[in-house]
């Protein structure tokens, strides 16, 4: 059993909900605060027993928008997290962040308070983009509080950026490009838009870019971010050496994480679960009435998720990880659709010091090519049993 142990904590308070976002965050329910953080109090100590022999890797606070309610209350529940659970000494802890909510003194109590990494909800550099997009922030904004995070004490930052927005052009995401990588973080997440069912986005006429302006931004980030360090480590993530996000990388490496708060998802020991999206079932209920959609993931369920979320790494599945896992190499499983991804070019092989090679008992990774990243979603559907 893998006793190390990640912590996702979910907090749904928002402004105002984007106009793309299909995540569970409310805009109307400030008032619900006080009674949100002292069931997520409970909830936290009351599971920390059933974990007592886990190690806490990492810890990432996600929302919603976690920078909106007063500091003390998210200083608070790290401190209730440090005192439940065995933290590791060198544990990742993560805060996301949105421009316009948070001062440099809250950025400086979250220091103080243990967490040494910052995710910061930009978008987009470009004002009118932003205002189409329902962020409540300016692109001035997002530099003041990128800089006060600095200033703050953050050393490991990491910036979103969104390209393919509604009457976005290829000559201003780059210009968003360009001033992202000027301000130097340690990370860069860059996603394109993904138009979801149930966001006001989905029922609007919106000016989007076209295919190939999309596939244009999609080269550009690669080219751009790698020409100023960046390397890319998973299909949308970018970082300096040594800065990966630790604790992303459990969700595609399907490490053990334990999600609490409204809604939040846990996978430990291949069993998945959730909490309750309902807030006035989560404030009034006890940790096990809140607890729903459990699952004992079969082996053919953790195969498929093993493939479907290692390939987004731009090294790809290690085939000793594989054999580790299920007992049979990744060949003996998917061995007809390997061979016809690598006649392709849209798989390669790699030894263990990351050579191609097309001797499969010398492969130590089963990656992506570049060619491969572009059709990513075709090429992963494809491990699906």
């Amino acid at each position: 059993m893998n006793n190390e142990l990640s912590l996702y904590v979910h907090i749904p308070f928002c402004v105002r909900k984007c106009l793309y976002c299909d995540f569970l965050s409310f805009g109307d329910k400030e008032s619900l605060m006080d009674e949100y953080f002292k069931a997520l109090s409970k909830e936290l100590k009351e599971s920390a027993g059933d974990y007592r022999d886990r190690e806490v890797k990492t810890v990432f606070f996600g929302g919603g928008t976690p920078s909106l309610p007063n500091a003390v209350y998210i200083c608070n529940i790290l401190a209730d997290i440090k005192e439940n659970y065995i933290l590791s000494k060198d544990a990742e802890i993560s805060l996301e962040l949105n421009p316009g909510t948070a001062s440099f003194d809250k950025m400086r109590s979250y220091r103080d308070a243990g967490f040494n990494r910052l995710s910061i909800g930009i978008q987009s550099f470009n004002d009118e983009e932003l205002k189409r997009l329902g962020r409540i922030h300016d692109s001035k904004t997002a530099v003041i509080t990128y800089e006060d995070a600095v200033r703050a004490g953050f050393d490991n930052i990491n910036i979103d950026i969104m390209s393919a927005l509604p009457g976005q052009s290829v000559e201003s995401y780059t210009d968003t490009l360009n001033k992202a990588v000027k301000l130097g973080p340690e990370h860069i997440s860059a996603y394109s838009l993904i138009i979801e069912e149930g966001t006001p986005f989905f029922d609007m006429d919106l000016d989007l870019p076209g295919e190939d302006a999309d596939r244009d931004m999609y080269h550009k980030t690669a080219k751009i971010l790698n020409e100023y360090g960046y390397h890319r480590y998973e299909i949308s993530n970018y970082a300096k050496d040594g800065f990966d996000c630790r604790h992303n990388k459990v969700y595609w490496k399907r490490g053990n994480y334990l999600g609490l708060g409204l809604g939040a998802a846990s996978l430990v020991d291949n069993v998945r679960f959730s909490n309750t999206r309902d807030m006035a079932e989560y404030i009034s209920l006890s940790k096990d009435g809140i607890k729903i959609d459990r699952e004992e993931l079969s082996v053919r369920a953790q195969t498929e998720e093993f493939m479907f979320l290692g390939l987004r790494l731009t090294e790809g599945i290690r085939t000793d990880d594989f054999n580790r896992e299920f007992g049979k190499t990744v060949f003996d499983v998917y061995d007809e659709v390997i061979d016809k991804y690598l006649m392709m070019s849209l798989l390669e092989l790699r030894d263990k010091d990351m050579n191609i090679t097309c001797d499969k008992k010398k492969a130590a990774y089963l990656r992506l090519s570049e060619r491969g990243f572009d059709v990513c979603n075709t090429v992963m559907a494809d491990f699906l049993l």
